[in-house]
């Protein structure tokens, strides 16, 4: 039982989350997508950038990479280019990925970089206490947005959808075992893979709780969505605004980014032998 609860990936430290909080979940759901995909935790690579979600890096048994604000696919991105024998896992805050990290999500879709991105998506700043974040609902009210929040929200499925991504997928920090195999299909899929994970924060949101979500979810395997369809994954990603789709969006196959790229081509970039001074002196020459 402990191997398919993923145990021998979760870090025995203290947890500095608020009770409650969807962190908890989302931290046992990639545990047991682990488990199920059966990785060497010495195989991963877990890369985050800044907020209460990506301290998830600190309390798992995993290579890890605690970034800049903004910059954690980007970093992601780089380590899968350099160690491709590494499964590389960018995870961080719906803050952190879509607002500071925006340009990188929509880029390394482009690209096709072979990561996988699980946003933590509960709709505001945690560590700064509670700002709406990108995601939030116009007219959301927060101590920072007394009169509401004046923007529109982002939607991270339909941008997904919109800009090529392969995988996308969502789900709900209350359904741990559904998380977890998703979580795993987005990391067998060969590709850009974003799993948008809806929690509750019951510090700072106190609109969107679970009992919110529960109302308004739907699992797309019964409604007989076929993710293969571009068209009906973006009428589901764009919705009514009444249901909350969970399950997979959207699945697709294209060429990765580094296939076919001439330097990425042969031993990985990050395990080839350093060039010697020697090797070097030409080109240094060629400024002088």
């Amino acid at each position: 039982m402990a191997e398919l609860n993923g145990e021998k990936y979760l870090a025995d430290v203290e947890i500095a989350w608020c009770p409650g909080c969807g962190n908890f979940a989302i931290r046992k759901s990639l545990a047991r997508a682990l488990a199920q995909v059966d990785l060497p935790p010495h195989k991963v690579v877990l890369v985050t950038g800044i907020g209460q979600a990506a301290k998830i890096a600190h309390y798992v048994n995993l290579n890890g990479f605690n970034g800049l604000h903004g910059r954690t696919i980007a970093a992601a991105a780089g380590v899968k280019l350099a160690r491709p024998d590494l499964t590389v896992i960018a995870e961080s805050g719906d803050g952190d990925l879509y607002g500071e990290g925006g340009n990188h999500l929509v880029h390394n879709i482009r690209r096709n970089v072979d990561l996988t991105v699980i946003a933590h998506d509960n709709r505001v700043y945690g560590l700064t206490k509670g700002q709406a974040s990108p995601t939030a609902p116009r007219g959301y009210r927060t101590r920072a947005q007394p009169a509401g929040s004046p923007s529109a929200p982002l939607n991270p499925l339909a941008l997904a959808v919109a800009v090529g991504a392969p995988f996308v997928a969502q789900a709900f920090s209350g359904e741990i075992e559904r998380t977890a195999d998703l979580i795993a299909q987005g990391i067998r899929h060969k590709g850009f893979a974003l799993v948008n994970v809806l929690h509750p924060c019951p510090s700072w949101n106190r609109v969107q709780t679970f009992a919110w979500y529960r109302e308004r979810l739907v699992h797309l395997e019964e409604r007989g969505h076929d993710p293969t369809d571009r068209a009906a994954a973006f009428a589901v990603a764009i919705g009514s605004g009444e249901e909350i789709p969970i399950g997979v969006v959207y699945r697709t196959e294209r060429p990765t980014f580094a296939d076919g790229h001439p330097v990425l081509a042969g031993d990985p970039v990050g395990l080839r032998p350093l060039p010697s001074p020697e090797d070097v002196r030409p080109i240094l020459e060629g400024f002088l």
